[in-house]
Parts: structure tokens; sequence; C-alpha cells
């Protein structure tokens, strides 16, 4: 997996990713001290309402900043949003009132709602071989993890000599070094060769998603996944700690077996996707994931919730959360030209992300009225079934794409009129035969 690093390109990416990685979680840390501090015990719905502007952040501006930096150079957009993100994360040490908070706060996640996508659409130029892209899926999954375990860890260290507030200078310090990692390296950057109307640019990502079988699916499941991992992210400190009445150290080590599954899994996939296919490793992890949880809901209405039987339940989630996520570019990757894929990445950006505005309120909710085993409950069925959607939404014998040799061509242009070209302005979805990816692409 780390011979893809011997790619200059691939390894300044893949360090600009760790060390903004690593100033978020900085960032997370110092944000809920930040809450404490002006408003007290009023902190969790300060923080609430952070989550809240973070999501509506992604889910309505990934599509406009991809639309808008179309034609623009994608290295120059990446360095510019990560000096934005740096200012931000200047600006956080000095806020008094928890009004700025919610401010700098939209500005922040909307400076990284143009530069994920935009960042994820990029590996595909710079690894053009699959398996080279799959191993850095992988990688970026295993940072993703490896990332929530140490930065708390990291964080706690430096609290010892500093203050809280000085936590975002490190956030800073992440997102310079990232800006720098990217002006050391020269970005393919495609960009459509007729200029589109701005409406058409900001829609053009999700009508081609979600004209797209496979990548309906993938919607489906990126259900699931919001679903079944919510109860993890959300409720995990509510059942240990008021549950089972056990210490922050019990709570850290329950999310540390979900991480070490979503790890473990991501580890195993490269050579996994070798042999089986996409859509099967995918929907595999979802059903596995949705069972576990199904499992624990029906045996915590049974009797009460043990530590050992949660850690357990949120490995095995964690195996099918990244089963389902670390594929996930390949299939975006597979689904649009080079020219179009910022907008596939930011349309699955967005959609993903209103799954998880979905199920983040919804968990707490369920947990706070019900309880732990009817939440368990209700989420493993609204699991299931996006698991049976995808399985009807994304068909077995869906092969891969073929683009039309006119990309930038609306599909009821006069010249490709007549043809034998598929109606789909990006891509023909459903042949039954396997082209290989450089003439695919």
């Amino acid at each position: 997996m780390l011979s893809i690093l011997r790619n200059r390109t691939y390894r300044h990416l893949f360090l600009a990713q760790i060390v903004a990685l690593t100033g978020t979680g900085l960032a997370t840390v110092a944000l809920g001290l930040l809450a404490f501090d002006l408003a007290g015990d009023r902190a969790g719905v300060v923080l609430g309402t952070a989550l809240t502007i973070k999501m509506i952040a992604y889910v309505t501006v990934a599509p406009i900043a991809a639309a808008w930096t179309e034609q623009l150079d994608r290295r120059k957009v990446l360095i510019a949003l990560d000096m934005l993100r740096m200012a931000v994360a200047v600006c956080l040490p000095f806020v008094s009132e928890v009004w700025q908070v919610y401010v700098l706060i939209f500005v922040l996640q909307s400076a990284s709602a143009g530069f994920t996508p935009a960042f994820q659409a990029s590996i595909p130029d710079v690894l053009t071989e699959e398996k080279d892209y799959t191993q850095a899926l992988s990688l970026s999954r295993l940072a993703y993890e490896l990332e929530s375990l140490f930065s708390p860890m990291l964080a706690a260290a430096l609290l010892v000599l500093v203050s809280s507030s000085t936590l975002f200078w490190g956030t800073a310090a992440g997102f310079a070094g990232s800006a720098l990692l990217l002006l050391s390296i020269t970005l393919p950057s495609p960009a459509p060769r007729t200029p589109r109307p701005i409406w058409e640019r900001t829609s053009r990502g999700i009508r081609n998603y979600l004209r797209t079988p496979r990548l309906r699916g993938l919607l489906a499941l990126n259900w699931v996944v919001s679903a079944m991992a919510a109860m993890v992210l959300v409720n995990t400190v509510v059942l240990v700690r008021a549950g089972m009445e056990q210490g922050e150290s019990a709570v850290a080590l329950a999310l540390a077996c979900f991480g070490g599954g979503a790890m473990l899994s991501a580890m195993l996939l490269p050579r996994l996707l070798q042999h089986i296919p996409d859509r099967r490793v995918m929907l595999a992890g979802g059903a596995l994931g949705s069972a576990a949880l199904m499992v624990l809901a029906l045996t915590t209405l049974a009797q009460p919730l043990g530590f050992v039987r949660l850690a357990i339940a949120w490995f095995v989630i964690g195996l099918g959360y990244s089963a389902v996520l670390t594929p996930s570019g390949r299939l975006l990757a597979r689904s649009a030209h080079a020219a179009d894929r910022p907008a596939i990445f930011a349309a699955q950006f967005t959609l993903s992300h209103a799954c998880w505005l979905v199920f983040y309120p919804l968990s707490a909710w369920l947990m706070a009225v019900w309880g732990a085993g009817v939440a368990m409950l209700v989420l493993a069925l609204l699991a299931s079934a996006g698991l049976v959607a995808a399985r009807h939404l994304w068909p077995a014998d869906s092969g891969a794409p073929v683009a039309h040799s006119h990309p930038d061509l609306p599909p009821d242009h006069p010249h490709l009129q007549g043809s034998h070209t598929h109606a789909h302005p990006i891509i023909i979805d459903d042949l039954h035969t396997e082209i290989p990816r450089k003439q695919r692409i």
C-alpha cells in the first residue's frame, strides 16, 4: 500500500491531508473548550448548533463552490481555501460572543465544503491506475481514523503546556502546512472545453449523480452508514457514562473499537477489491453493520447493555462502515470525465452529508425519548431499508462506464442526435463489459 507514496505529487497530497486533519482535530477539542468558556452549562447547545451549521454549509456550499471554480486552476483554488481556513483559525482565539463562533464556523466549513471535493477529485487524476487509486482510498480512510484517535491525545499533551485557545494556532499551522505542500506540486486541472451557464454548473453534478445507477445505489448506502454510525458517534458517551456509569476512558475505548474496525477494514480492502466487485463488498459491509446494530438492539431490549457487547458491536459496525465508504471514490472516479469529477465528488459530499443531517438529530432524539434499545432498533430498521434500496437501485449487472466522445455537449445536442450515444450527458453506465480504466477516462 505504501508503494504509491513514491509518487511525489500524491505523497505531498497525502501529507497535506494529514497535517490539515491534525489541525482540524485540535480545533475540535479547542472548540469544545471555547464553547464552555463562552456558554458554561449551555456549551452543549453551542456545539450542537455549530455542528448543524457545519452540515448546512456542507450540504449547500459544495455544489456552488464546484460550479464557481470549474474553470479555475485547481491547485490555486485549494491553496486559497487553505489560506481562508487558516485565517478563520487565527480569528477563533479572539472571539468573545457565541454568535461570532457561529459566523466563523460557517466560513470555515464553507471553505472545507469547497476544498474537500476538489481535493478528492484530484487524486484519481494523479494516480491513474485503479489499483493505485484503491490503495490511496484506503490510506485516506486510515488517516481519518488515526486522526480521530490521536488528535485528542495530542491536544491533551499540548494542554499541559499551553492554554486551550493556543490549540487554534495549531489548527492554523495545519492549514498553512497543507497550503505549502500544495504549493510545492503541480496538479492536473482539467476543465470543460465549453463554458456552461452557472445554473447548469451548479446542478450538473447532482443531476448526473442521480441519473447514474451505481451512484443512486451509493446514495442509498450513504443512508445506511449514516443510520448505523450515527448511533456510535452521537450516543456512545451517553450509553457508557449514563447507562453503564463508566468513566471517560471507557468512552474513548468504545470509540476506539469503532475506529479499530474501520482501520482493519480499510487495510484489507485493496487486496479484497482485486477479487470481489465493489458492489458486493459495499453491500456486504452495509449488511454487516446493520446486522450488528440490529442484534445489539434486540439484546439491549431483552437485558441491560454491557460494555463488552457494545465494544464488539461497535467494532463490527466500524468494519462495515469502512467497507462501504472506502471504495466509494472508485465509483465516483469511474462515473465522470476528469473535467466533471469535482462536480460528481461535490454531489457525493452534499448528498452524503444530507444523510448525516437527518440521522445526527434523529439518533439523539430517539435516544433521549425512547432509550437505547428502541433507538438502535429504529436506526437498524432504517439502515436495512436503505440496504434494500441500494440493492434495487444498483443493478448487479451494471458494468463499467464508457464516456461518450463529446463530454461537454448536452445530451440533446444536434451532433449527438441519431448516434448510438446514450442520453446521459457524461457516461453510459449499464454496459455489461469491463473497460480498462485508461480507455474509460
